[in-house]
């Protein structure tokens, strides 16, 4: 059985669509709420557009690594999202579809349903590859791995806009 490429995550927050899209449309505020993710530096500071870039700062069990991000959609209100271009340890120099991250936004009842989902780029690895690699960055699978994660990040956003 093939590997699956997406996992998707939703949340209600009880939050208009707009502050929703207020958070999560500015990566330097990720820390707030993701488990793996240290902030960003955008490389022209400002609100994100279609095509603008970022590094991305994370780390995992001590290990850490920048990816270079490009907004692939900013609908305020409604859907943010970016694909990650390329990775390493200190600058992100390896080339590549790594991943894509989307965060679709949805009036429902007194708050929004926030869907977050991402994508494994990694369409051109052999199974058995990805498989050896996730376990080792992982211990487990990169969608499990990412499952869990999207649940923390939901979970904590939610508590974050909520609070404010």
């Amino acid at each position: 059985m093939p590997r699956p490429m997406t996992v998707a995550e939703s949340v209600v927050i009880n939050v208009d669509p707009e502050v929703v899209y207020a958070a999560i449309s500015d990566p330097t505020q990720t820390p707030r709420w993701s488990p793996e993710n240290r902030g960003a530096v955008l490389d022209v500071p400002g609100t994100l557009t279609v095509g603008s870039t970022f590094v991305g700062r994370n780390v995992r069990r001590g290990f850490r690594w920048h990816t270079r991000c490009r907004v692939t959609a900013a609908e305020p209100g409604r859907r943010f999202a970016f694909r990650v271009e390329a990775i390493g340890v200190k600058t992100p120099r390896l080339k590549g579809l790594i991943a894509t991250w989307e965060y679709d936004l949805s009036p429902s009842g007194q708050g929004t349903l926030v869907t977050e989902t991402w994508t494994d780029g990694r369409k051109r690895w052999p199974d058995v590859a990805a498989k050896a690699f996730d376990k080792v960055a992982t211990r487990s699978t990169f969608h499990e791995f990412n499952r869990n994660n999207i649940k923390t990040t939901l979970a904590n956003l939610k508590v974050a806009l909520e609070a404010s």
